[in-house]
């Protein structure tokens, strides 16, 4: 086992991970930018170094600066959190060039899946249903009229380096579609540093279900089963997760475990990783990305199913064997995370900033909260805007509802504006209780198409 392990991030995911570190018997090393001099994450560390000016290309996204970091303080592994280096290929590679392990999956894998287009055609060699679309990057201008045409409209225009719900295009006709190319493009250079962009067909209404991985290095490839992830903001950011997914059919939570496997299977993978499908009215699902890090949403997973991800992520990259079988992985009642971010939902979810001058979390039975708030936290505006996730677990799916809506009564918070009376709003509505929405739910919620939603 490791005996010192830097956390390449920051907020509540390095606070996470600093946790698992400690009940590991792990001393763990915090970064911080000069921003983030008075942040929890870098009060909790057994050290912490600064890396930095606040801007993320300077600090968090300073390669240099955290493996120096690391060697100055003799960190033996590094974990990348989510976000900023842990999908970067080069990262991994210039912390083992350095003798130091990273604590996800191999540069081969991260490059290979990070590629959206390529991930597509691995999973289709695995077996797994993927959505009509291209096979690469798209060439030209006129590659992609055809390529549309055969594909048929509407659809999705994505970044082939993306991930996260960013740099997504919607196309409803042939008209449409060079404009909204162009846009994409340049988003996609923006966001991920590449302007390449592939096409995927459109499925309406979808549902977005993932499926948690755990894999060793010994060849085990497990699924840990799936979360329902399908209340997203417009811009595709994730509002609100629940494990297991309500109302599938148990042959549909099967196949998408075993779909998820077998891809993982295919790219040789290792550590923790999601793989991502979108389902149908009809219970279809397709492949359409694999995220090869953590997923904000693993503690609805963990919840149900008794495993502390992130610490089976160290032990792994540790090398540890996974101790059990698919058939030990049993579904314990319902979790539900709700993002608690400072953004301003009927403002189309602007960034808010200020000075927490009220931070009162929630408690009581099977509520969790993971934050890095303490009142008098100022909140920086470089990072994302998320500020705790509400994690609430039960015996049933009803009772799971009623306790988030119940801990999201008992937030308070106050110096910023933030989305709980929106979160409330959907815990309240008929359809997120009844488990039937999909990923237009929050835009139709915003335009008052949405039934309840009174508090």
């Amino acid at each position: 086992m490791f005996r010192k392990i830097l956390i390449a991030n920051r907020g509540e995911i390095a606070v996470r991970v600093i946790r698992a570190c400690k009940e590991l018997s792990i001393q763990s090393v915090a970064v911080y930018s000069e921003a983030d001099r008075d942040a929890l994450h870098a009060q909790l560390a057994d050290e912490a170094v600064c890396i930095g000016a606040p801007p993320s290309a300077e600090s968090y996204l300073n390669i240099p600066h955290i493996l120096m970091a690391a060697q100055i303080t003799g960190a033996e592994a590094v974990h990348p959190g989510y976000g900023y280096l842990s999908e970067r290929a080069s990262f991994a590679e210039a912390c083992a060039a350095q003798g130091i392990k990273f604590i996800g999956p191999t540069p081969d894998a991260i490059r290979k899946m990070g590629d959206k287009s390529l991930a597509r055609a691995i999973a289709h060699q695995a077996g797994a249903p993927v959505l009509p679309g291209t096979e690469h990057a798209l060439q030209s201008e006129d590659e992609a009229i055809a390529a549309a045409r055969e594909i048929g409209f509407p659809l999705l225009i994505k970044a082939a380096a993306g991930g996260g719900g960013r740099g997504i295009r919607r196309v409803m006709s042939e008209d449409d579609l060079l404009p909204a190319l162009r846009i994409a493009q340049s988003e996609a250079q923006a966001a991920f540093g590449s302007p390449e962009v592939y096409l995927e067909k459109y499925i309406p209404e979808p549902r977005h279900i993932e499926v948690q991985i755990l894999a060793d290095e010994h060849g085990k490839v497990l699924h840990l089963h799936e979360r329902e992830c399908s209340i997203q903001n417009p811009r595709h950011q994730k509002m609100i997760e629940e494990a297991p997914a309500p109302n599938l059919r148990p042959e549909t939570r099967r196949a998408l475990g075993d779909a998820a496997v077998k891809v993982a299977q295919a790219v040789g993978y290792q550590n923790a990783g999601t793989i991502e499908f979108l389902v149908d009215a009809d219970e279809n699902f397709y492949f359409i990305e694999m995220n090869t890090r953590l997923q904000v949403e693993h503690p609805v997973t963990e919840a149900i199913t008794g495993i502390d991800i992130v610490q089976w992520q160290i032990r792994i990259a540790a090398g540890e064997p996974l101790p059990f079988e698919q058939s030990d992985i049993r579904v314990n009642g319902h979790a539900i995370e709700a993002r608690l971010t400072a953004e301003i939902p009927e403002q189309d979810f602007t960034p808010s900033t200020g000075r927490i001058s009220e931070w009162t979390p929630p408690g009581g039975p099977g509520v969790r909260v993971d934050s890095h708030l303490y009142t008098g936290y100022s909140i920086p505006p470089y990072y994302d805007p998320l500020l705790a996730k509400i994690i609430v677990h039960a015996p049933t799916r009803e009772t799971a509802v009623a306790r988030l809506a119940r801990a999201l009564h008992e937030t308070r918070i106050a110096g910023v504006q933030t989305c709980r009376d929106f979160l409330l709003r959907i815990a309240h509505t008929d359809e997120f209780r009844a488990g039937a929405v999909s990923t237009p739910f929050v835009p139709r919620l915003l335009r008052g198409g949405v039934a309840g939603g009174a508090r």
